[in-house]
C-alpha cells in the first residue's frame, strides 16, 4: 500500500507541475514583447505558485525583465534574490548596484558599496586567473587577449566609479575623489572623468572640476553621446566662470585636455599591442603566434607559401584521430618547402598542453591560437584551413571523414599550389 500512496503523491506533483507550466506559458504569451508586461506576468505567476520548483529560474527572468524595463525597484528586489543564490553574477551585480545608487538613503548606498566592491573583487580575480593561465582566453569567434583586457579594465573602471558614487553619497568625499581618479587611471573614459569632476565640485574645487569635465568633453569615447558632451560643455563653462570670473582661458583648457587625452588613448593602444601584437588585426598572415616554449612566429615570414592550419584542443577526441592522418599528409609534402603545416592549440588553459603532447608522443611544434580563431572564424574543432600563396583562404574543412581525409587534404594543398 505504501508504494501506491507514493505513486499517487508523485502523480499529483507531476500534474501540478504540468498545470503550472501551462499557466506560465499562457501568461507569458499574453504579455507579448513588452518587458514591463512580461515582468508583471512573472510576478503574478510567482504569487500564484509561491512554492514553484522553478522559483530561482523565474526570479532570474524577472530580474532581467526589470533591467529591460529600467525598473530600479524591481531590479533590486529580484536582483538581490538572484545574488543571494549566485553572488558572482557580474551583470546582476552591476545592475543592482546602479539601481541602489539611484536610491536616497544611507542603507541603500551602503548596500551599493558592498556590491560594487564585490564586482571589483570578481574582476580582479578574473584578471589574476587569466594571467595565471598564460594569457589564454579562447572561445570560438571570441575576444582577443587585448579585447578581453580592455573589457575587464572597463569593468574595473565601472566598479570604481560606483564605489566612488556610493562613498561620496555616504559623505566620504575625499575617498570618493580618490576612487574616481583611480577609475580614470584604470580606464579613461567620459564616465570616470565626470565622476571625478563631481567630487572635485563637492569639495569646493570648481577649476579642477572644470578640468575634469574638459576630459569628459574631449576624450575619445564611443559611448559618449552628443547630448552628454553638450551637458559637459555647459557645466564646464559654469564651473570655470565660478573659479575665474569669466571664460577667458577656457579654450586653452579644452585644447590641453584634447591633447592630453588623445595621447592617453594612444598610449593605451600601444600597451594593448605590446601585450597582444594581434590586437585589431584581421589578416591571419599578419598575426604573430606564440609557441609552447614562448618562441614567436611571424606569419609574414610565411607569405608566398601554402600554409595548412590544424586547429585542435587537448579535450577534443576527434582531433587525436585526425592527427595520425595529418602525419600521412605531411609525409607527402615533406620535400616541398612551399608547404608549411602549423599545429594550432585552442585550449583556454595552456597548462596541460605540454603534458598532453608528451603523453600522446606528438612531435609537432605547437603554437597557441592567439586570436587567430577569431580572425578565421573558427566555430568548431577540429578545423583545417588551407591558405594559398597570396595569403587568402583557399579551403576550410570543418571536422573530418577518416577514410577520405588524407586524399581530400592532399588534393586541396595541390590545388593551393596551383598543381
Amino acid at each position: 500500500m505504501r508504494w501506491l500512496v507514493l505513486l499517487a503523491a508523485l502523480a499529483s506533483v507531476c500534474l501540478a507541475q504540468g498545470q503550472e507550466q501551462a499557466d506560465l506559458e499562457k501568461a507569458l504569451s499574453e504579455a507579448g514583447s513588452s518587458p514591463r508586461e512580461y515582468l508583471r506576468a512573472l510576478e503574478k505567476h510567482l504569487e500564484q505558485y509561491p512554492n514553484s520548483a522553478r522559483r530561482a529560474e523565474l526570479e532570474r527572468a524577472a530580474a532581467r525583465a526589470a533591467i529591460e524595463a529600467r525598473d530600479d525597484q524591481r531590479i533590486v528586489v529580484y536582483g538581490e534574490r538572484v545574488l543571494a543564490r549566485q553572488p558572482d553574477d557580474l551583470q546582476i551585480l552591476e545592475q543592482v548596484t546602479r539601481a541602489l545608487l539611484a536610491g536616497g538613503s544611507k542603507e541603500t548606498w551602503e548596500r551599493a558599496l558592498k556590491y560594487a566592491r564585490r564586482y571589483e573583487e570578481l574582476v580582479r580575480q578574473m584578471q589574476k586567473d587569466h594571467a595565471r593561465a598564460g594569457g589564454a582566453l579562447w572561445a570560438p569567434s571570441g575576444p582577443s587577449a587585448a579585447q578581453w583586457r580592455n573589457e575587464t579594465d572597463r569593468g574595473m573602471g565601472r566598479a570604481l566609479c560606483d564605489e566612488a558614487r556610493a562613498s561620496g553619497n555616504l559623505g566620504r568625499l575625499d575617498e570618493a575623489l580618490a576612487l574616481a581618479q583611480h577609475a580614470f587611471e584604470t580606464y579613461a573614459n567620459a564616465d570616470s572623468a565626470r565622476e571625478t569632476a563631481r567630487w572635485y565640485e563637492r569639495l569646493g574645487k570648481p577649476e579642477e572640476a572644470a578640468r575634469r569635465l574638459a576630459d569628459a568633453f574631449t576624450i575619445p569615447d564611443p559611448r559618449s553621446t552628443d547630448a552628454g558632451r553638450a551637458r559637459d560643455r555647459g557645466r564646464m563653462g559654469e564651473l570655470y566662470r565660478q573659479a575665474k570670473g569669466s571664460e577667458n582661458g577656457l579654450g586653452d583648457l579644452v585644447l590641453e585636455a584634447y591633447d592630453r587625452n588623445v595621447a592617453l588613448i594612444h598610449t593605451r593602444e600601444l600597451t594593448m599591442r605590446e601585450s597582444d601584437p594581434n590586437a585589431q588585426l584581421t589578416d591571419p598572415m599578419e598575426f604573430t603566434l606564440t609557441g609552447l616554449d614562448g618562441q614567436k612566429l611571424s606569419m609574414t615570414s610565411l607569405k608566398g607559401k601554402v600554409v595548412v592550419f590544424d586547429f585542435w584542443a587537448t579535450w577534443c577526441e576527434p582531433c587525436r584521430g585526425q592527427h595520425l592522418l595529418y602525419e600521412q599528409v605531411k609525409q607527402r609534402f615533406k620535400d616541398n618547402s612551399d608547404v608549411v603545416f602549423l599545429s594550432i592549440d585552442t585550449d583556454e588553459d595552456r597548462e596541460p598542453v605540454r603534458r598532453f603532447l608528451e603523453e600522446e608522443k606528438w612531435p609537432d611544434t605547437v603554437y597557441f591560437e592567439d586570436g587567430l580563431s577569431r580572425a578565421l572564424r573558427i566555430a568548431t574543432i577540429p578545423t583545417t584551413i588551407v591558405i594559398e600563396k597570396r595569403g587568402q583562404v583557399f579551403s576550410r574543412m570543418n571536422g573530418y571523414v577518416p577514410e577520405r581525409f588524407v586524399e581530400a587534404l592532399t588534393g586541396l594543398i595541390r590545388g593551393a599550389l596551383g598543381q
